[in-house]
């Protein structure tokens, strides 16, 4: 399904959407397109880019279920959107943020640096209680906890977190909620309305299918106006157009945090790729995903030389599955993979395969045959 959308060298077993996807055809098709016409005619069509840069952001809201454009701002990755949270925030001296020790470095870092104004970054260890990271999560947190930082799916063993039991816990205690969705945007749908995120960001380059350097970054629309901001230029104010103005205010909307000329090269890149998002459907996507993750957790369970690193259970699983193969060391296997064109990544203590709606079971168990071959040769005397 939809695999004309894809021009991939056949050669290849691309596992690796966790990491880096490639682009759908019409995403190549639109960037061809932008450039040919910015070379032939320079900004001659810029308003017209500006309504590309404009759907774009109609898309990241109906990605999240947002009621509100406004509460979108378009940034350069999920580091910059995490930064412009943590240091728009008001923070007290012996106020803390919770978060998973095993977060992705730019959901756990960016708290870190907050050591500066007295503020605690508590570190939970997702396996002291696997059957229930969320209650390991409520433990460590206090009357002093402003806010809990988690991704909705851990990228290393792609465990999915309840996020709406965590938003109402955040809700019923008056901490703000921020979600790091980059590894389930564009394969999960992701309802805003029933999680109560505070704040969600993600990069576009993985389960969007779009480029790096274009990210989702959405506030609450109460605490946007008392977020402080730290970049500055002429495309975050209210009107940005009057150049003349001297006396000048941000914009109240998500522009605020966008403060130079906006990346419209990679913004008809992203628009087109969630085009084809929304075009196939959430709901298609992630039963598809899901479809994968359970061959593929299926072909590892009944190989007694493989173990299964992420979670067993349904509502657990996504599209991100780990494992390692006993008595071997998993970076040398992953080497030979990638040596042999199975694209993927090695994390969370193993060998990380995460394929997308498009990826036939075919190809799943043509990796796995691959696999099993690396395996002998390694251990044959």
């Amino acid at each position: 399904m939809y695999r004309d959308e894809f021009s991939l060298d056949p050669s290849l077993i691309y596992l690796n959407h966790a990491a880096v996807a490639p682009w759908p055809v019409r995403t190549a098709e639109a960037v061809k397109d932008f450039a040919n016409e910015n070379s032939d005619l320079g900004a001659a069509h810029y308003p017209k880019w500006l309504e590309v840069e404009q759907a774009l952001r109609e898309k990241m809201a109906w990605l999240i279920n947002t009621p509100s454009v406004e509460d979108i701002s378009i940034q350069k990755s999920t580091s910059e959107a995490l930064s412009a949270i943590a240091f728009g925030l008001d923070w007290a001296p012996g106020q803390n943020v919770v978060c998973f020790r095993q977060e992705f470095p730019s959901n756990r870092v960016v708290w870190q640096s907050l050591e500066r104004y007295g503020v605690e970054t508590r570190l939970v260890d997702l396996e002291s209680d696997p059957e229930d990271p969320e209650a390991a999560l409520f433990r460590s947190c206090d009357e002093k906890t402003r806010l809990i930082a988690v991704s909705s799916v851990q990228y290393g063993t792609g465990i999915r977190m309840d996020l709406a039991r965590i938003g109402q816990f955040c809700r019923d205690r008056g901490i703000l909620f921020c979600v790091d969705a980059i590894q389930s945007l564009g394969a999960f749908e992701f309802d805003l309305k029933a999680i109560g995120a505070h704040f969600v960001v993600a990069d576009g380059h993985k389960w969007m299918l779009g480029p790096e350097g274009v990210a989702l970054l959405y506030t609450d629309p109460e605490l946007r106006p008392g977020m402080k901001l730290h970049q500055y230029g002429w495309h975050m104010l209210e009107n940005p157009s009057y150049f003349e103005q001297i006396e000048s205010e941000p914009a109240t909307s998500g522009k605020r945090f966008e403060c130079g000329s906006p990346n419209l090269l990679g913004s008809h890149a992203l628009n087109s790729s969630l085009s084809l998002i929304r075009e196939v459907g959430l709901a298609t996507i992630s039963k598809r995903i899901l479809e994968n993750s359970a061959l593929m957790i299926e072909r590892i369970e009944r190989d007694n030389r493989l173990e299964l690193i992420s979670p067993r259970g349904e509502s657990r699983r996504s599209g991100i599955v780990t494992f390692r193969v006993k008595g071997l060391e998993s970076e040398p296997l992953y080497r030979e993979l990638m040596k042999r064109r199975v694209i993927c990544a090695p994390r969370g203590g193993g060998i990380r395969f995460s394929p997308h709606f498009y990826t036939e079971a075919e190809q799943l168990n043509r990796g796995f045959d691959i696999l099993n071959r690396i395996i002998d040769d390694q251990r044959r005397p």
